[in-house]
């Protein structure tokens, strides 16, 4: 294990009546709010009326961005930016899933810098403030309400990056899964591959004597896995949509990666792909995370990918061999990821060989060279990766 330390400064409320905490929460702050979400979901369900009842009581000023898509754009984030500039917002309060988190962080961040916001995600900008952020989530997937990261695509030529400061941590978040109730069956199943890839990020690492937090994930995976399968067919399971919504939050603050080098190339890899093709994050992952395992398998990372079949996917330590183990895990994943209804390769989504080299000098770029520590990973094993994807 390796040093580390962890500060997670975001307060939970949780539960059915975490919504009640909000009045209390936005007084710390100030009345001049700007509300970001997406599409109607939020005014279906109840939840858009709810909120402005209780900034209409406190006398809240309250101006919106809205249409947030996933895959977010930074349109919309210099949108907000402008907002918040010329209407001096005090708070910036997110409804929705991980796409209206990452654009009110993105917002929240350049309201606070002189230059474009994406010179925050490029790495050529810094602030060392940010506006208060205030979440509610109906989506259980990115995590990003209890994160330091915000990801986001610059229109023009399809860029997606990804940012991490202190900065980006919300003040608050809001987490009642009967907000989940209505999800369709896609974005849960979309939301429960991206729970566990945040996880798998971090538990692929040669870091040794990290027991503690190994079994936690391998826990944690399998808490996804048995509940993921109960909401998709009783969507109105409160107790598994508890489950499945904290693990979320569990899965990406930070905790799963303590004492260990994380990995993320799957992710960097995905970006590429959802950036291009507009594919939902966690259905990218889908495609990208079996098609990593196979790669760093054949480069002869066996180890953890052994342990992880045995221990995540009850893999019997009698299969065979210790590669055979590893890649019955593997297989036992992309089922597992089929019964939720998604799909697990490129030509299933009507993506070709056309733009692998493209993604792969982009993603691999996006890194300095390299992506990657379980195993580095550059170009030609980027576009090695695509392929076995297809």
């Amino acid at each position: 294990m390796i040093d580390f330390s962890l500060q997670i400064p975001t307060k939970i409320d949780f539960g059915r009546d975490s919504l009640s905490h909000l009045e209390e929460e936005v007084r710390r702050y100030g009345t001049r709010v700007l509300l970001v979400y997406g599409g109607g979901s939020i005014k279906r369900i109840g939840l858009y009326d709810k909120v402005m009842t209780i900034l209409n009581g406190l006398n809240c000023r309250v101006w919106e961005i809205s249409g947030v898509k996933p895959n977010p754009r930074l349109g919309l984030v210099r949108d907000g930016v402008t907002l918040c500039k010329e209407q001096q917002i005090q708070l910036v309060l997110a409804v929705g899933g991980g796409s209206a988190i990452d654009t009110a962080k993105a917002i929240a961040n350049g309201a606070c810098y002189d230059g474009d916001p994406w010179d925050l995600f490029e790495g050529k900008g810094k602030n060392d403030h940010v506006l208060p952020l205030g979440v509610i989530v109906t989506i259980p997937a990115a995590g990003s309400e209890m994160s330091d990261s915000s990801v986001i695509t610059r229109e023009d030529d399809l860029c997606k990056r990804g940012r991490n400061t202190p900065l980006n941590y919300p003040k608050f978040s809001i987490l009642n899964p009967e907000y989940t109730f209505s999800l369709p069956a896609f974005q849960t199943a979309c939301g429960a591959v991206d729970i566990m890839a945040h996880m798998m990020e971090r538990y692929f690492t040669n870091t040794e004597s990290v027991e503690l937090i190994d079994r936690m994930t391998e826990g944690a995976l399998k808490t996804v896995i048995h509940n993921a399968t109960i909401v998709l067919k009783q969507s109105e399971d409160y107790d598994a949509r508890a489950e499945i919504m904290w693990a979320a939050a569990l899965a990406h603050n930070g905790l799963l990666g303590t004492g260990r080098v994380t990995d993320w190339a799957s992710h960097k890899l995905e970006h590429e792909l959802s950036a291009l093709y507009d594919i939902a994050h966690g259905a990218g992952l889908a495609i990208i995370f079996p098609a990593w395992m196979k790669y760093v398998l054949s480069k002869g990372c066996v180890g953890k990918l052994r342990q992880f079949a045995v221990r995540v996917f009850d893999v019997p330590e009698d299969f065979g061999t210790d590669e055979a183990i590893a890649m019955e895990g593997i297989a036992r994943l992309e089922r597992f990821y089929r019964s939720l209804g998604l799909t697990t390769t490129l030509h299933e989504n009507g993506i070709g060989e056309e733009n692998l080299g493209r993604m792969a000098q982009r993603a691999v770029a996006m890194g300095g060279g390299k992506l990657g520590n379980y195993y580095p990973i550059h170009e030609e094993d980027a576009q090695a990766i695509y392929r076995l994807a297809l």
